[in-house]
């Protein structure tokens, strides 16, 4: 049986340096996401990445985790509480 969960994560960059480094993240756990939309909000100086995600809690914990860890990024997640 899949233990895979869906779910959203939203992901707030107000430390625009960083945006390399979060998009080699999210390459990296490419297959887990399902859809992505980023949007700049130039005249504030950050960006949202919203992502629709399809994966285990231990792969998107590992996703958040890493992104939560880099300085001026802000992640939240909500999963789907049955599997899929």
């Amino acid at each position: 049986m899949d233990d895979n969960r869906l779910g959203v994560i939203g992901i707030v960059i107000e430390n625009r340096e960083e945006v390399p480094l979060v998009n080699e993240i999210l390459s990296n756990h490419a297959e887990m996401i399902i859809g992505r939309m980023g949007l700049p909000y130039r005249e504030k100086n950050v960006a949202v990445i919203s992502l629709i995600v399809d994966g285990t809690t231990d792969q998107l914990g590992s996703l958040t985790g890493k992104l939560g860890n880099i300085p001026g990024i802000t992640v939240k997640s909500a999963l789907s509480k049955k599997s899929f």
